[in-house]
């Protein structure tokens, strides 16, 4: 029966409010079949069942979608000989139950679309429906399975939850009490709008965050009126001066009132931004569960999918791309790596598999981590298998080290099947999420334990809105933090360090957290312990803790964090960089590699040692990346003077050092270098922003071994510089 025109409206509406709540029937059938649920909270979920299928049959045949209310009356039908009973649900039940959601959902989204006199006469599949679900008098779990008539159940259409519109979750519910009720929906129509293309949204938020770095300037100005006035007061001319300084305290007073009300504005701004762009993750994460479920049955496995953080919120856009990546990796883990219940339990686990989705942002950083508590990955199996499949020699494969294996993986065409099944075996997989993932200019990591299970981590840059951010401070650098990473601020105190002979530890809330030197992280100085009373901040990220020290804490800010150039996009420590009211550049850290383990972090067996000296940040960051890359130990100094006090605790193979620096330039460091004996013969290579034939020639005949213009660095000649260099001087020497 086709629905009235005047309706339209409404039912497409209705289509959206429907997927909403059938997301949530399904969640709870999942949780239903669950073991070790309460009694009071199986009661609960029966009689939210109920309501929620009462709710869809009643809006369906208030638009006149009988088809609808029928299929929401046979579900009540199957689900009321239940509620009287405090046991989990049978999965036959559940399965007869999520079905009838899938063709409810499918026929909705048609009518929606304005396809429903298209549609077969349900009368087939409600048949199907009512035989597939047990009468009343047999509603009573039988032992043995009274319900296994349900199993070979299917519904005459496909299942088709996953093709529906993917913002239903995030939409507003619509007016269908009022349209049942007779009168008309209040405000505008259903239809009302504007359609904006997503440039012109992300072009707007641009001009936000430039607003933001006007009130970051007129904050500035402020604080120089105030710095004005009391110098004035300072002079003594306290007469003559009076009326000046009294206009410069009101104008400073206005412009903090003009600052704070932009401020107000921005936010506002900002959020509503936010509020248009983005929604929760829970909208892709939730229905993973179902699938999860299904693909376990499928298989004849055990499985629970655990999700922290779903109420993270992120752009619309890179939600719909990450959804095909983490359905890849989780169906990933669910064929490969949990093992049958039987071969769980023989194993000392419990016979359901546990997975794990956590989701987290710090800064402009989301981290996604798929993890599981299988057999994990069989290196050697994948060694075989990249064999047979010709990605690797078996020469190439014997010496790749264990990380290198477990990137075999993501190579195109690979797969440790050797049939094809429904879940595996095509070879299209893992490598289409890393290349999802790159796409978005993220990267994807996978760790494992044979016989405890896999863990893949996504990280991806995130440029919507700004972020808090702590601003420290270590010798004269200065860099930032994310706020969402700092737990706490706190100051030395000896009574709760404990000193190592390799590394300090402080007690905090019942543990003992390493303790972190910044600049020595940061390879500014050698580390030292904390000094009594030096700032200390408690940063956590992966669930990792460490107290890292500090020389001083500036402050917080609301910054725009940007992504770093793609020449040091891959340097470990940083995840991005902001822009300060007076234009200067900070660099921000990625708060997992401040966590990690440093001693970790270093090359093994190097036999190597640069020193890269430049009052740049970011080209110390550029420069050590490429040197770590090529097997050297990088320590870093920001000015000539810095530089020697390293070479005098220090030995190195060969010195990096920018041509114009203040106080000492890299001309009058080479001149310090030759007249010291145990530095006369060291390599300098000289870098310069000047690519000019002038600065080239008064470079080399400084002393220096070799000459490189910036760009030619950022062009990966670095590295191969150092190399000739240390070679043309170990030959002479």
């Amino acid at each position: 029966m086709p629905v009235d025109p005047m309706l339209q409206p409404l039912v497409a509406g209705f289509a959206v409010e429907a997927q909403e709540v059938i997301q949530k029937v399904t969640m709870d059938l999942l949780e239903l079949e669950r073991e070790g649920l309460e009694n009071d909270a199986l009661a609960k979920i029966y009689i939210r069942l109920g309501r929620h299928l009462h709710t869809l049959k009643g809006s369906a045949a208030s638009l006149g979608l009988q088809d609808l209310g029928d299929i929401a009356h046979r579900l009540e039908d199957a689900l009321a000989p239940l509620k009287a009973h405090t046991q989990k649900m049978p999965r036959p039940v559940v399965d007869v139950l999520l079905h009838g959601l899938d063709l409810f959902m499918l026929r909705a989204q048609a009518h929606a679309d304005g396809r429903g006199d298209y549609l077969p006469d349900p009368a087939a599949a409600l048949a199907q429906l009512v035989a597939a679900a047990p009468p009343p008098e047999e509603s009573a779990v039988l032992p043995g399975g009274g319900f296994a008539q349900a199993t070979s159940a299917e519904p005459a259409e496909p299942a088709a939850v996953a093709s529906a519109p993917s913002a239903a979750a995030s939409a507003p519910a619509s007016p269908l009490g009022e349209a049942a009720a007779g009168l008309e929906p209040s405000g505008e129509s259903a239809d009302a709008g504007w359609r904006v293309s997503a440039n012109q949204v992300t072009s707007l938020m641009r001009e936000v965050e430039r607003l933001r770095e006007v009130r970051l300037r007129v904050e500035e100005r402020s604080r120089e009126l105030e710095r004005v006035s009391t110098l004035l007061a300072k002079q003594g001319l306290l007469a003559e001066t009076a009326e000046a300084r009294t206009l410069l305290s009101g104008t400073g007073r206005s412009l903090r009132t003009d600052g704070e009300e932009t401020s107000d504005v921005v936010d506002a701004l900002e959020e509503g931004l936010k509020a248009i762009t983005t929604r929760p993750t829970r909208t892709i994460l939730d229905p993973l569960q179902r699938m999860v479920r299904d693909l376990s049955r499928q298989l004849g496995k055990e499985a629970r999918l655990s999700v922290v953080g779903a109420e993270v919120s992120l752009d619309r856009r890179l939600l719909e791309k990450l959804q095909g990546a983490l359905v890849h990796i989780l169906r990933n883990a669910v064929d490969h790596g949990l093992e049958m219940p039987a071969e769980r339990e023989k194993a000392g686990k419990h016979h359901e598999g546990a997975l794990t989705l956590r989701v987290e942002q710090q800064g402009n950083l989301l981290y996604l981590e798929a993890s599981d508590d299988g057999r994990g990955i069989d290196l050697q199996q994948v060694r075989k298998a990249a064999e047979k499949r010709g990605l690797v020699t078996a020469e190439e494969a014997a010496r790749l080290n264990d990380n290198q294996v477990r990137d075999l993986i993501f190579s195109a065409g690979f797969s440790t099947r050797s049939d094809v099944t429904d879940t595996s075996g095509r070879g299209v997989g893992l490598d289409a999420v890393r290349a999802t993932v790159e796409s978005l200019q993220g990267r994807i990591e996978v760790a494992s334990t044979r016989g405890q299970g896999t863990r893949f981590v996504l990280t991806l840059p995130v440029d919507l809105g700004s972020s808090p951010v702590l601003m420290v401070r270590a010798l004269e650098q200065f860099v930032g933090l994310p706020m969402l990473a700092v737990e706490s601020t706190q100051l030395a105190r000896a009574d709760l360090l404990r000193l190592g002979k390799r590394r300090a530890h402080m007690e905090h809330q019942g543990q003992l957290l390493p303790v972190v030197d910044l600049g020595a992280r940061l390879g500014l100085r050698a580390s030292s312990p904390p000094a009594e009373g030096q700032p200390l901040l408690i940063v956590q990220s992966g669930g990792k803790r460490v107290a890292l020290g500090v020389d001083a804490v500036v402050g917080d800010r609301d910054l725009v964090i940007r992504p770093l150039p793609s020449e040091v996009r891959d340097v470990a420590a940083w995840q991005g960089a902001a822009t300060l009211s007076r234009g200067e550049l900070l660099l921000i850290l990625r708060p997992d590699w401040v966590v990690s383990d440093s001693e970790k972090v270093t090359v093994s067996a190097v036999s190597r040692r640069a020193l890269v000296v430049d009052d740049s940040l970011t080209a110390r960051a550029l420069h050590r990346a490429m040197l770590e890359a090529g097997g050297f130990q990088v320590h870093l100094a920001a000015s000539g003077a810095r530089a020697l006090e390293r070479l005098q605790a220090d030995t190195y193979d060969v010195v990096i050092c920018d041509l114009d620096m203040e106080e000492m330039d890299g001309i009058e460091l080479i001149a310090r270098l030759r007249e010291r004996k145990d530095t006369r013969t060291l390599p300098v290579i000289l870098v310069s922003a000047h690519d000019t034939v002038v600065a080239r020639e008064r470079g080399l005949a400084s002393g220096a071994d070799g000459f490189l213009s910036k760009r030619e660095c950022a062009a990966g000649r670095l590295l191969a510089e150092v190399l000739d260099v240390m070679s043309r001087r170990g030959s002479r020497a």
